[in-house]
């Protein structure tokens, strides 16, 4: 069908309340990497879904938190740009009364950008009784106004066909954004590098994959065949942060590019041939000029 109306969204929340799995489900493939960490989302990442005349574009942005240093600063207005220049709002949260002060500030940003917002309940699964979803709608129906309050589970895919019903009161006469069949807006050299961050906040613990930044030097496919070439530098600050990445005999490293080629060669559906190097970078996330080449720029 062709596309005659566009709607384009921000998902904001807080850090891990499910903004890339929910852009995952709806877009129907990965397109964002997900982990139990929080702040693994770092850029502003659209997501293409077609349902009928509409094309749905899902902007997912980084947790919303308060910044550490330079690239928390730039996560950060991520999240608000997104926000202002939209057709509308998802505001995740979880099924819990406590609101943060995150998503206070959120409240206070989305009511200065005059965007519709959707409050999105994520992890509805979770609950026994949906009854438990009550005074979690009356508490932030005293916050904000909100256009619509749809509970919904990213991970099991529960209650998106009503999101999106939702969502399409926004749509807006207007050709594509993006060509039929396009799935997201990330070229396929920067998914290959979230991929390995992926791999690295899934195998290493605490701070370490927080202070990594990873640059793909070479991404080619060989001639005549179907195998791609993908070698990459992981940045890390710290010198004893290297030797846990490489791990004993090169363990770690070793397991870190497996898991990254495995999920490269679904996204690719090819072959795809991994090399990574580690080398140490001091206090890289407070540096403009590192933050600009590593892409962390607005």
């Amino acid at each position: 069908m062709e596309v005659k109306k566009t709607v384009m969204v921000a998902l904001a929340g807080r850090p891990n309340v499910g903004k890339s799995t929910l852009t995952n489900a709806i877009v129907g493939e990965k397109v964002s990497i997900v982990t139990d960490k929080p702040q693994t989302t770092r850029h502003r990442i659209c997501g293409v879904r077609q349902r009928g005349d509409i094309q749905f574009v899902l902007v997912d942005t980084p947790g919303f938190h308060k910044a550490q240093n330079r690239l928390g600063d730039y996560m950060d207005g991520v999240v608000r740009a997104a926000v202002g220049d939209v057709d509308a709002v998802m505001l995740l949260i979880e099924p819990s009364e406590k609101v943060t002060k995150a998503e206070e500030l959120l409240i206070e940003q989305i009511k200065r950008s005059g965007a519709p917002c959707i409050l999105v309940i994520n992890k509805a699964d979770t609950l026994e009784n949906k009854e438990n979803l009550l005074p979690v709608i009356a508490k932030y129906s005293t916050l904000y106004d909100f256009d619509a309050i749809v509970p919904v589970s990213a991970r099991e895919k529960d209650g998106l066909e009503v999101l999106l019903d939702e969502l399409s009161k926004f749509a807006v006469e207007s050709p594509p954004l993006f060509p039929e069949g396009e799935t997201s807006d990330q070229p396929e050299k920067q998914m290959m590098a979230e991929l390995i961050r992926e791999a690295m906040l899934k195998c290493l613990d605490k701070e370490i994959p927080h202070g990594i930044a990873v640059e793909i030097e070479k991404f080619s496919q060989r001639n005549s065949t179907d195998i791609v070439d993908c070698e990459a530098v992981v940045y890390c600050e710290k010198a004893s942060h290297k030797g846990m990445i490489i791990g004993k005999q090169g363990a770690m490293l070793k397991k870190i590019s497996t898991m990254a080629r495995l999920e490269m060669e679904k996204y690719m559906g090819a072959p795809v041939y991994v090399r990574i190097w580690v080398r140490v970078k001091e206090n890289w996330r407070d540096s403009l000029s590192l933050l600009k080449n590593f892409g962390y720029e607005q």
